[in-house]
C-alpha cells in the first residue's frame, strides 16, 4: 500500500465538507462521486477493483484501489482524518460491514452507509453508523406515489412528513390561500407556486393560484395524496 497522498482540507465555514470518501464505486457509489465533484467537492474515490477505478481516473480528485475491510488501508489513506467517508458497497454484504465497523473506530469521519435490504440496514444501524441509506427501498416508495397520477414529484421529510410537487385543484385556486384556508380543511401546506411559463416562488398568505399553476405542499403522505387527487 502506498504512502497517503491526501491531505484534506478542513471543512468550510459553510459546513460543507471539503473532502468526502466514496468506498465502492458500482452504480450508486460512481453516480455520487461524480455528483459531489460536480458541485465542487473533493472526493477520494476508493474500490477494490482495478478496472473500476481506472474507469473513474481523472474524473475524481483522487482514485484508488484498495481492500476498505483493513484499517491499516484505510488510515494509510488518511479516511480518518476526513468529515464525512459514505460506504456505497452494493453486493458484498461483509465487506460494507467491515468496512463500517473500521470507520467507527475512528473519531473524525461521519458515516453515510448504503443498505441493500432492511436486516443490512438494521446491522448498519446496531454498528452506531451515522446515517444508513436505503436507496431502492426508498425510491420504490416515491415511484409508488408517483405511478398513482396525482403526484409529480415526492420528497420523504420523515416517516409522517412529506413534501408533493402536484397542479393546483379547483379547490386551491382562484381565491387568496388566506381565505381558503387549506391548512384547516385538507392538512397541507402550500409552500410555493409555480405559474406556466414563470419561475418558483415561495407562497404567501394573499397569493392567488390558477387552473395550471404547479404547486408544492407539505403535510403526511396520506393528506397529500388526497389533495393531489382533488379535481
Amino acid at each position: 500500500m502506498a504512502k497517503s497522498f491526501l491531505s484534506p482540507r478542513s471543512d468550510n465555514a459553510s459546513g460543507k465538507p471539503s473532502t468526502v470518501a466514496v468506498i465502492g464505486l458500482g452504480r450508486f457509489g460512481g453516480a455520487l462521486a461524480l455528483e459531489l465533484e460536480a458541485a465542487g467537492t473533493e472526493v477520494l474515490g476508493i474500490d477494490e477493483d482495478a478496472e473500476r477505478v481506472q474507469s473513474f481516473n481523472g474524473l475524481l480528485t483522487h482514485v484508488v484501489r484498495a481492500d476498505s475491510t483493513q484499517e491499516e488501508a484505510l488510515r494509510q489513506l488518511a479516511v480518518h482524518e476526513l468529515g464525512v467517508v459514505v460506504v456505497a458497497i452494493g453486493s458484498d454484504l461483509e465487506a460494507s460491514i467491515l468496512t463500517a465497523s473500521r470507520l467507527l473506530k475512528f473519531a473524525r469521519p461521519t458515516i453515510w452507509a448504503k443498505a441493500i435490504s432492511e436486516p443490512h440496514g438494521e446491522i448498519l444501524d446496531q454498528l452506531g453508523v451515522h446515517h444508513v441509506v436505503r436507496p431502492e427501498h426508498d425510491m420504490g416508495r416515491r415511484v409508488a406515489h408517483l405511478v398513482q397520477g396525482g403526484i409529480r414529484d415526492y420528497v420523504e421529510l420523515d416517516e409522517d412528513f412529506v413534501l408533493v410537487r402536484t397542479r393546483a385543484p379547483q379547490a386551491a385556486q382562484d381565491r387568496p390561500l388566506d381565505i381558503l384556508d387549506l391548512d384547516a380543511k385538507y392538512n397541507i401546506t402550500v409552500v410555493a407556486a409555480k405559474p406556466l411559463g414563470e419561475r418558483w416562488q415561495p407562497t404567501r398568505a394573499h397569493t392567488v393560484l390558477r387552473e395550471d399553476d404547479e404547486i408544492l405542499i407539505e403535510g403526511s403522505p396520506s393528506a397529500t395524496e388526497a389533495f393531489s387527487r382533488l379535481p
